[in-house]
């Protein structure tokens, strides 16, 4: 199998599944019990919550919770009114776990990255934007957007989506940061939110109190041992995917396939391009091969995207878009035989 789809998932890690079945197996009393086995696990909880945090940009507190969706929904929703302001500011390439959330109105508002800063005026109670393009990988530099944006509105809350951009190298910045598990090698049903010092939040469940009330429920010990895991080895040992970027870029412009967006702009992880062949009848060709990749976010659940047209590109290529994108587990020879197979599906249906 080539599986070439982990913006949607990574592939676990070795060190992760390690931690993860040490932990079920050690460490399964509720972290909440008062005996030496609620202690020792919620001793585990805290290691990996330091861990994370050591990787996020400044001081706050980190509070898990079930993956980027709830993260997502956490930061904005508690954030779209503040002292009375209510007009929140977006972008037009945001994942559905920000875009649904916001919604519309008069009061929302959404722009290309680049236009964000000066849709910001003094009635913006929340921005609102990605880090990286989970279906181009353009990158956003949101240590710029924090910077500009608090200088002349303080007030402002500004929330990250940072679930494709954590660990990654790209710049990382705001009031509140949601981050996910599974796209670093980390497990599914796991995911956090960084809350900066100084910013407020009420609890959007009512339970036990754990995460001091603000997310009530008992704490998956072993699965935020496995997302700690995943920090660690991640930032010991980062994998080098631009190789396989190259590599991918060079051969689809030898096929003479249109990549959408600019590499340069973009994390090595992540290339759109389009085939010339409807996504779903490429898709299941590949899948025949043994070789797993995507149309898009697979938040989307294969639905014609809302996001490429932000970047300008016709209908007609968004139809035939094809989204690689690599792990640390990928390889040349990977790509080589990707291309080779996609060639052939060009040639039988182009």
């Amino acid at each position: 199998m080539i599986y070439f789809d982990n913006a949607a998932s990574a592939m676990p890690l070795k060190k992760t599944l390690e931690a993860f079945n040490k932990i079920a197996k050690e460490h399964f009393s509720n972290p909440a019990a008062l005996h030496k086995g609620g202690i020792e696990a919620e001793k585990v909880i805290t290691a990996a919550r330091g861990t994370i945090l050591k990787e996020l940009p400044k001081n706050g507190s980190f509070i898990f919770t079930s993956g980027a969706t709830e993260s997502n929904n956490m930061a904005i929703i508690n954030s779209v009114k503040q002292r009375g302001k209510t007009k929140t500011v977006t972008t037009t390439i945001e994942h559905p776990s920000v875009d649904n959330v916001i919604g519309t109105g008069d009061n929302t508002v959404r722009v290309f990255p680049s236009q964000i800063i000066e849709a910001v005026d003094d009635s913006t109670a929340l921005v609102s934007v990605t880090s990286v393009c989970g279906e181009t990988g353009f990158i956003v530099d949101t240590k710029q957007i924090f910077a500009e944006i608090k200088k002349r509105f303080p007030a402002c809350i500004i929330h990250v989506d940072g679930v494709q951009g954590f660990l990654k190298n790209v710049p990382l910045d705001a009031d509140l940061i949601s981050v996910s598990a599974h796209k670093i090698g980390g497990l599914t049903g796991v995911g956090g939110l960084f809350v900066g010092d100084g910013i407020r939040l009420n609890p959007m469940l009512r339970g036990g109190g754990q995460q001091k009330g603000l997310r009530p429920g008992t704490e998956p010990t072993a699965l935020i041992a496995a997302f700690g895991a995943a920090v660690d080895a991640t930032v010991a040992e980062k994998p080098d995917i631009k190789p396989l970027c190259d590599r991918l870029i060079s051969g689809l412009n030898i096929l003479n396939l249109k990549i959408n967006g600019r590499i340069s702009e973009c994390v090595p992880d992540i290339v759109n391009f389009s085939c010339g062949v409807k996504s779903e009848i490429m898709l299941h060709f590949l899948a025949e091969h043994n070789i797993y990749v995507s149309s898009g976010s697979a938040c989307s659940k294969g639905k014609k995207s809302k996001i490429l047209p932000a970047y300008g590109i016709p209908d007609k290529d968004i139809d035939t878009a094809i989204r690689i994108s690599f792990g640390r587990q990928n390889t040349l020879d990977e790509v080589d035989t990707f291309l080779n197979v996609l060639e052939k599906g060009v040639k039988r249906w182009k």
